[in-house]
């Protein structure tokens, strides 16, 4: 008798595994289709989106096995499968829930590291970054005998915007010129905030008179630039213009360190103040 009333129960249990299986497997849709939702659109993102129509698939073959085949279980060893399903549905939750953890913390690590590593005022690199990364690129043309130029940006009369305008106003003008400055340069080069309202761009591979002409093309677009605020009334508009000094320096048989180029570009920069400001001089 008992063996006949463990024979009855074998098709619950195997449809409580299977519909158990079933319920996991939806639920382990939700880490996806969180993952899904915040990537761009890409080859990435419809990988995740593929992986959402193969669970659903999946549940849909748990629905369709528990429907077909369960009636016909008559021994312990036919729970072999249903069981398999059931482990497998709990992979498949694990896996998708750790997949969300993991990005989630990877995203958070390279927020901070983001913020580590930007200016919070114009959105571009700070000094921290700056000295590191030039330290790197200085090595690094050192060791293949390759180009290094940088250019010190300083902005003219900066503290004449600031007892006329404000530091509010001033605040923008540098967000302003950073944005200018950095869309006008190339991918390869990399802007910082030096400190104050000066700015450094590293060019790698790039001759010193090649820096000049790119120094150029970049004062040019500074003084063509104006900023557009409202008077205090609120009803007139007030366009703000200024311009940068430029100091270039690059690698040389004496000059072959990062403190060097900086240095020299500041050396340079000065001689453009010294000289009227709103121009570009070599070291």
């Amino acid at each position: 008798m008992q063996g006949l009333k463990m024979l009855d129960t074998l098709p619950l249990l195997g449809s409580g595994f299977v519909i158990c299986g079933a319920i996991l497997l939806a639920m382990a849709i939700a880490p996806v289709w969180k993952l899904f939702s915040q990537l761009p659109t890409g080859g990435l993102r419809y990988s995740w989106g593929f992986l959402i129509l193969l669970i659903l698939f999946f549940i849909v073959g748990y629905i369709v096995y528990a429907q077909f085949n369960l009636m016909t279980f008559s021994q312990p060893l036919d729970l072999v499968v249903p069981v398999i399903f059931f482990c497998g549905a709990i992979f498949v939750l694990v896996v998708c829930t750790l997949s969300l953890k993991t990005t989630s913390d990877i995203m958070q690590m390279n927020a901070l590291k983001q913020e580590n590593i930007t200016d919070p005022l114009t959105d571009i690199f700070n000094r921290r970054y700056l000295e590191r990364r030039l330290k790197e690129e200085t090595q690094k043309a050192q060791s293949y005998s390759n180009p290094l130029s940088i250019f010190l940006i300083d902005i003219d009369h900066f503290k004449i915007i600031n007892d006329n305008y404000g530091h509010q106003i001033g605040d923008l003008v540098l967000k302003n010129i950073a944005q200018n400055i950095k869309m006008s340069l190339r991918e390869s080069d990399i802007i910082a905030r030096y400190g104050g309202e000066e700015f450094i761009v590293i060019l790698p591979l790039t001759q010193v008179f090649t820096s000049y002409t790119l120094a150029e093309r970049l004062r040019t677009v500074v003084e063509n630039s104006k900023l557009a605020i409202p008077s205090d009334t609120g009803i007139d508009i007030i366009s703000i213009g200024v311009t940068v000094s430029i100091g270039i320096a690059g690698l040389t048989s004496e000059c072959k360190d990062y403190q060097c180029l900086i240095k020299n570009a500041d050396t340079a920069l000065y001689q453009a103040k010294q000289n009227g400001r709103n121009q570009v001089r070599m070291a």
